[in-house]
Formats: structure tokens, C-alpha cells, sequence
């Protein structure tokens, strides 16, 4: 059963489960339970997608309850007018708030791209970042005696594929749990000391102007177990 975080006649959101894949996909041909689907079911009628979130992330996702709906509200991302907040637990100890102007070379995956006769580009790409709180944890990982963390909100100014996930790599504070982009000695050391099993990246907040309506729309999802026990064991509480 997933969380529905709002509905209306025109649209519906969930808080997507981490490791959860939104819809079908020939990559992933042994997967059985996907987002769509199931919110499908749950609802009793077709969804839309509008956009979507990598597999390993959590959070607010998305769909319309038409194809005009759906329509609409790709527009809405399309054009950049969705205010999207993500959190974060990175390595280290990321000071303060900037923003990240780096562009990004496209990304062809391994499998459906490998036919891709092109080269890939540099695409714009820019990330605003805050630090909300840091900790030191006494326990060794790799030639360390203690590991840090640190919790950053994230806002992407534009949607490059794994911009976030690149952008606090390129920081040198990759995104704990991040398996392609990040640390694995810090993986697997977040995993051995606070049973963190899932990339650290949730989308937290989307807000956008309802295209029906003409509301203002701030749709915001819960963090799951992992993110508050990890919360808990560092002290942060804000």
C-alpha cells in the first residue's frame, strides 16, 4: 500500500518507497511491484506519469489522473516551474550554502544506450545546496578513525539525469548510499554501524501552481525508518 500525500480530481501523489521502480521497465524484467501499478490498483483508475524519480530515492512523486492532466503537468516540469527540495546525508562535513554551477556530460546507460551512435554532451547543470546540521561518529571507516556526515537540502535548478547524485560527488561529498556516484567505503561503513541500506537521497517538497486550479500546491513527504534511526543516532532533531 503506498502513502498518498494528496489527491484531487486531477491529481494524485505519493511518497515513494526507496528501491521502488515507478513503472515497468525491460531493464529490470524481474522486478514484480512498481509505483504505478500499484497506485493503480489502489485507486482504481489509470495514473500518468509527469515524471520520475530514480530507483534508490525516495519521495514526493507525481502523476496525473488524465492524459490532460498529465499533460499539463509535464509542462509544468518541462519549463521549470516546479520548486523541488531534496534532503541529504552526505560524507564529510559540508560547510555552509552555495550552489553548485557544473555542467553535466549526458549519461547513455550501459544497456539501453549501447547502440547510441552519438557522443554524449555537456549539459548545463545547477544545484543550490544548504547545510543544515553535522556530526562526527566514532567509528573507524577506511584509514579514518571517525566518520562525519553531513544533512544538506538540495534544490536543482535544472533536471540533468542524476544531477543531485553528481553535482555533491563532484563536491567531494557524495550522497551516502550512492552505489554509482559515491564512496563505498563510507557504503559499506553506514551500512556496518547505523543499517543504512538505501541511498541517502529523499525528495522531500514539491510546490507548484495547481494548472486547474490556479493554486499554490506544496505537496511535502515523510522520511522512512532508515532516515530517522540514522537521524536519531546522530543527534539531529531539527
Amino acid at each position: 500500500m503506498l502513502e498518498i500525500i494528496y489527491q484531487d480530481e486531477w491529481i494524485v501523489a505519493v511518497n515513494k518507497p526507496a528501491n521502488m521502480l515507478v513503472h515497468r521497465s525491460w531493464l529490470a524484467r524481474h522486478e514484480t511491484q512498481f509505483v504505478m501499478q500499484t497506485l493503480r490498483d489502489q485507486i482504481g483508475q489509470h495514473v500518468f506519469t509527469v515524471h520520475r524519480l530514480d530507483r534508490p530515492t525516495s519521495g514526493v512523486l507525481v502523476f496525473g489522473l488524465s492524459s490532460e492532466a498529465g499533460r499539463e503537468l509535464s509542462q509544468l516540469f518541462e519549463h521549470h516551474k516546479m520548486s523541488k527540495t531534496y534532503h541529504a546525508i552526505v560524507r564529510g562535513w559540508l560547510q555552509g550554502e552555495g550552489v553548485v554551477d557544473y555542467p553535466l556530460q549526458e549519461e547513455h546507460d550501459k544497456i539501453a544506450d549501447k547502440f547510441a551512435t552519438s557522443e554524449p554532451v555537456s549539459q548545463s547543470a545547477i544545484t543550490e545546496y544548504k547545510t543544515l546540521a553535522q556530526v562526527e561518529m566514532p567509528y573507524p571507516v577506511g584509514r579514518y578513525e571517525s566518520c562525519r556526515y553531513s544533512w544538506v537540502e538540495l534544490h536543482p535548478k535544472t533536471g540533468r539525469k542524476h544531477q543531485l547524485r553528481r553535482h555533491m560527488s563532484h563536491l567531494r561529498h557524495p550522497i551516502i548510499g550512492d552505489t554509482a556516484h559515491g564512496d563505498l567505503k563510507q557504503n559499506r561503513g553506514a551500512a556496518e554501524h547505523f543499517g543504512c541500506q538505501r541511498l541517502m537521497l529523499h525528495a522531500l517538497k514539491l510546490s507548484f501552481i495547481h494548472p486547474f486550479t490556479q493554486q499554490l500546491i506544496s505537496l511535502e513527504a515523510g522520511v522512512d525508518e532508515t532516515w530517522r534511526e540514522m537521524q536519531r543516532q546522530f543527534g539531529w532533531t531539527r
